[in-house]
């Protein structure tokens, strides 16, 4: 279970599930058992017409990959949600230069990918997911291609975005560095089932799986090599 405004991790080895869970969550797959309720609907059992309207009314997605088309503006970049919706253009583009501006970035609204470093890319693809007004962000791997300042400074972005405007955000990764100064709850995936759960600070002091204390040992054996 999730909570409205809470900033959760699924945290996993490369290949236990965590993306494919993220879909479901996303609306972008459905479970072959079980059931998926999404503020108080059960959503499992839904058409692909209507997973699609959720996705575009209330689910904010972030990716490794930023995911922006080269040859449109930063602004044309934020736009393009807001255009599948049939947004008027005076409209979008307010939304999306104030999306832009609460990631640090309106100075930058005419540049293309090209002519932005990886963290501002990062940070426009995360304007594009609130030019919505989202319910919930999926961070699937988001700071995964980025250095370590540049991938501070972008969780420090997200945590942000969770106290400010109260998004609920669940973050996908395999780095447990990444949550520890960021999320409430985490949740550890492996083998396609979730195998632990609770407050960040329980599962780092007292790990009761195999796979989290495995986790751990290799975050600090990062931290000590660097």
């Amino acid at each position: 279970t999730i909570d409205e405004q809470e900033f959760v991790a699924i945290i996993g080895h490369s290949g236990s599930g965590k993306s494919t869970l993220m879909n479901m969550l996303g609306c972008l797959d459905v479970p072959t058992s079980g059931e998926y309720w999404l503020h108080g609907q059960d959503v499992s059992a839904l058409s692909d017409d209507a997973l699609s309207d959720i996705r575009n009314r209330e689910i904010g997605f972030i990716f490794q990959g930023f995911n922006l088309i080269p040859n449109l503006t930063a602004l044309e970049n934020v736009e393009l949600p807001l255009i599948y919706r049939g947004v008027s253009k005076s409209v979008r583009e307010e939304l999306s230069v104030e999306a832009l501006k609460k990631v640090g970035l309106e100075h930058r609204m005419d540049h293309k990918p090209s002519e932005m470093s990886g963290g501002q890319q990062q940070r426009v693809a995360i304007a594009r997911a609130l030019a919505t007004d989202p319910k919930i962000l999926l961070c699937d791997e988001a700071t995964s291609a980025l250095d370590p300042q540049t991938t501070q400074s972008i969780l420090a972005l997200l945590k942000e975005i969770n106290r400010k405007f109260g998004i609920t955000i669940v973050i996908i990764t395999h780095q447990m560095s990444v949550i520890r100064e960021i999320c409430s709850h985490v949740a550890i995936v492996e083998k396609g089932s979730i195998v632990e759960v609770g407050l960040v600070e329980e599962i780092f002091n007292h790990p009761k799986s195999r796979v989290a204390r495995s986790l751990i040992l290799s975050d600090r054996a990062a931290d000590a090599a660097s």
